[in-house]
């Protein structure tokens, strides 16, 4: 490995919520933010071309030390060992001037030494230096939530954080959302209590994502248009676009369990998602094919690279995906 190589960092896992968290700790340690943006480039392995990628970290950056480049997936390019290579070799002989940070799915721990890039940076240490984010276990899930509490400033009894573990699953984007809400419900001023989770949380954001794409799966437009608004009112674009897209490769997992004849419990234990969780997705991937989720999930990753190249912007991607996907 060339002495010059930048700190590459891998982030893998299957907690979207916590990689994004870390990946957003990254922007934030550029000093001057008026130059943060120029040199920051966001990359989509699958649709990114070998100019793009050259690009982005052979490029001197523009008043600051370092570029800044963020490359997701990249298993979902490299999928054969000389690609493999190649890409490695890529990064090896990259300047001093790129930090490179390569975030992936990897679902279950016991499978991430497996992983081809998790071995390369074991190999590479300390130049590439590795993290792993994956979801709690169900009954770790009331701890997190206090935890999670902490962080965001406020505190919530024990109870009330086995309540809302109950209605969250281990989704900690939505358990991390519903924490938000609580807590500027309560104000910070006292923790919350078990009569506020069932006071803001009765109808929680990922039942109106399941409810969403029912209609999808449905070809009910109509309803899925009226769903999708009304979840934008009350969330954040792009908090509701990581639940989206979750939700879709949730159903290509439980696509392909159910294709080897399992069942929901299957993807209950599979998937480690609350039973509810299961049970819901269960019964919308019975409404797909592996092939039609497949190309949902391709669109899906078109969209979000059109959104982060401001070619679109995110409300109008929603409506489109509805649109296209109703058909």
């Amino acid at each position: 490995m060339a002495k010059n190589m930048p700190t590459i960092f891998l982030l893998y896992g299957n907690d979207e919520f916590a990689i994004t968290r870390k990946l957003k700790d990254f922007e934030s340690e550029f000093t001057d933010p008026t130059t943060a943006d120029m040199n920051t480039t966001r990359l989509e392995a699958r649709t990114m071309t070998e100019n793009d990628l050259n690009n982005a970290v052979n490029a001197m950056p523009f008043l600051a030390p370092k570029r800044l480049v963020f490359i997701a997936y990249p298993s979902a390019k490299y999928n054969k060992p000389d690609t493999r290579k190649k890409f490695q070799e890529f990064l090896e002989k990259a300047p001093d001037t790129a930090k490179v940070v390569l975030y992936d799915t990897v679902e279950k721990a016991k499978d991430a030494d497996k992983h081809w890039l998790y071995k390369w940076a074991e190999k590479h240490k300390p130049h590439v230096k590795s993290q792993a984010f994956f979801l709690p276990q169900q009954r770790d899930m009331p701890g997190w939530i206090i935890n999670e509490a902490k962080n965001q400033g406020g505190q919530i009894e024990p109870a009330a954080a086995a309540r809302l573990a109950e209605m969250s699953g281990v989704d900690t984007r939505q358990a991390g959302m519903e924490l938000s809400k609580l807590l500027a419900y309560v104000n910070w001023e006292r923790p919350v209590r078990g009569s506020d989770v069932e006071a803001v949380c009765i109808v929680t954001s990922q039942q109106s994502v399941f409810d969403f794409v029912d209609a999808l799966s449905q070809g009910n437009a109509q309803r899925a248009q009226k769903l999708l608004h009304r979840l934008l009112e009350n969330e954040d674009p792009f908090s509701l676009w990581g639940m989206v897209v979750r939700q879709f490769r949730l159903l290509i997992q439980a696509r392909e369990i159910l294709d080897g004849r399992g069942n929901k419990d299957d993807v209950a234990r599979a998937l480690s998602v609350h039973p509810f969780v299961a049970e819901k997705t269960t019964g919308q991937a019975n409404r797909f094919s592996m092939e039609a989720l497949e190309g949902i999930y391709h669109r899906l990753l078109q969209i979000d690279e059109q959104v982060k190249t401001s070619q679109i912007t995110l409300d109008l991607a929603l409506d489109t995906l509805v649109v296209e996907l109703a058909r």
